[in-house]
């Protein structure tokens, strides 16, 4: 019981990753969270705004379940498998974040300063969360999907527009750790 309540190494999660991509392949559906937005504003209605959101939702259904499961699955490690376990960072990494004004560097992955409750009610957080998402949204978009679909599907299926998209992914995330995130803080 000891080795599903701690972390598993790569070389359990990898072949249970590629697994699952064998299985979207096989039953020939793509793998990817960000689809699950369009088809969510599908079902609320959106096709009447947009001919974009004109589109049968329950032919996506089995990515909802997919989300489900991630929303159910994180819950479950979060409050049962491994509460209050630090977060291996480098030395370096929890200095410079603690010097930019970070409090629980290493003991928490979203830090209070971004997503606690001071952050929704103030205006700076406020507004670092409304561009955020407008930012990731837009991009996505943009983009043709998210992180998980381009950088799983897309690469394992060796697409040329996915390695590029993941390039980006990468470059703007150096641009925003190293440029924006401590202009902010």
């Amino acid at each position: 019981m000891d080795f599903i309540l701690e972390p598993w190494p790569w070389y359990i999660g990898g072949p249970l990753i590629a697994i699952s991509l064998l299985l979207y392949f096989y039953f020939g559906k793509n793998f990817g969270a960000s689809t699950n937005f369009e088809t969510l504003c599908t079902m609320a209605g959106a096709g009447k705004v947009s001919d974009y959101f004109k589109k049968d939702w329950k032919e996506r259904d089995f990515a909802l379940m997919f989300v489900v499961g991630l929303i159910i699955g994180g819950f479950i490690s979060a409050m049962y498998l491994i509460p209050n376990q630090a977060i291996d960072l480098s030395p370096t990494t929890v200095q410079e974040l603690t010097d930019l004004g970070f409090v629980n560097v290493g003991n928490q992955y979203f830090p209070d300063e971004i997503f606690g409750a001071d952050a929704f009610s103030s205006l700076k957080g406020f507004l670092i969360l409304i561009v955020s998402g407008i930012l990731i949204g837009f991009g996505t978009r943009y983009a043709g999907g998210c992180t998980s679909g381009h950088a799983i599907t897309g690469l394992s299926s060796l697409q040329l527009p996915s390695l590029l998209a993941v390039i980006g992914f990468f470059i703007g995330g150096i641009i925003a750790t190293w440029f924006i995130i401590p202009m902010l803080f």
